[in-house]
């Protein structure tokens, strides 16, 4: 059984500010949000408080390879994707969470699988048109450049 924090306002904060971002956010990302109205609040406190809301499980913690860990107010199981140019990082929508690869884990390891965390990477498509629009601009400014010549 998790243990039951205060609920203090600084924990309402916190947790209000996860849920109002909306993309998963960094601790920092949290804190830069928070300080703009509160802006006596310090980051270790906005560090403890997500700690503790994680302990109680109030948010998860997504940890992301080479980057930040972010804080997730979604409790269900469900998986993620991060854009490898922009960093945008969303939920996968409308993809079962496969409890057959925890079963064949822990077929595999003898381990008693609790869930896995799995963060998809990938280019976003706002990212591959502006990379699409950068390489037309590219052939186009080398055409002239040979016409020029």
């Amino acid at each position: 059984m998790k243990k039951q924090k205060r609920n203090t306002i600084q924990r309402q904060l916190v947790i209000a500010a996860v849920r109002s971002l909306c993309n998963h956010p960094t601790a920092e990302e949290v804190y830069n949000r928070i300080v703009v109205d509160y802006p006596d609040i310090s980051k270790g406190t906005v560090y403890r408080n997500l700690n503790s809301l994680v302990e109680s499980g109030l948010l998860k913690r997504v940890s992301v390879p080479s980057s930040a860990d972010r804080y997730d107010h979604m409790l269900t199981k469900h998986y993620h994707v991060q854009c490898a140019d922009c960093k945008k990082f969303m939920n996968v929508e409308d993809l079962a969470y496969f409890q057959e690869l925890d079963d064949k884990i822990a077929q595999l390891t003898g381990f008693k699988m609790e869930n896995h965390n799995i963060v998809f990477q990938g280019i976003c498509p706002e990212c591959q048109i502006k990379k699409l629009e950068e390489e037309k601009a590219a052939t186009a400014e080398a055409e002239a450049a040979k016409k020029a010549n």
